[in-house]
């Protein structure tokens, strides 16, 4: 059985959050009213609501970096992972770690990119180059 995840958080600004979301990112919009706005999220639910976004640290680590946590993301394939590395360089996205190879040549090899929304609200995009090796070890 397949299921979707659902994510509800805060952001600033709904415009601002229309513009990442749907432009930069390309997300389909959803439902909406005056203090929120839902997108799908590459097939998952995400939901916008007007607030104080979750505070984050720098506590995570990946290689030499440490990344914000907590954070949110998703997995995709390497052609789509590289597609949307490519609409992320061109919106000129401030990233917090470039997008980049992990574990070269070994089980679970994946490129990785972490990133900010407009809210600060932190986001990680997987690639794969099949989904069957997420959980490689």
């Amino acid at each position: 059985m397949q299921s979707l995840f659902h994510l509800a958080f805060h952001v600033h600004d709904l415009n601002a959050a229309r513009q990442f979301y749907g432009t930069t990112l390309g997300c389909t919009e959803g439902r909406s009213t005056d203090t929120w706005v839902d997108f799908d999220f590459f097939g998952h639910q995400i939901s916008c609501h007007l607030g104080k976004p979750f505070e984050t640290t720098n506590t995570g680590h990946v290689g030499d970096h440490l990344v914000p946590m907590p954070h949110f993301g998703l997995v995709l394939e390497l052609k789509d992972w590289q597609q949307l590395a490519q609409r992320l360089r061109d919106a000129h996205t401030r990233f917090v770690l470039e997008p980049q190879v992990r574990f070269e040549g070994q089980p679970g090899e994946q490129w990785t990119m972490f990133f900010y929304d407009p809210s600060g609200n932190p986001i990680e995009v997987k690639g794969f180059r099949s989904l069957k090796q997420l959980y490689a070890n």
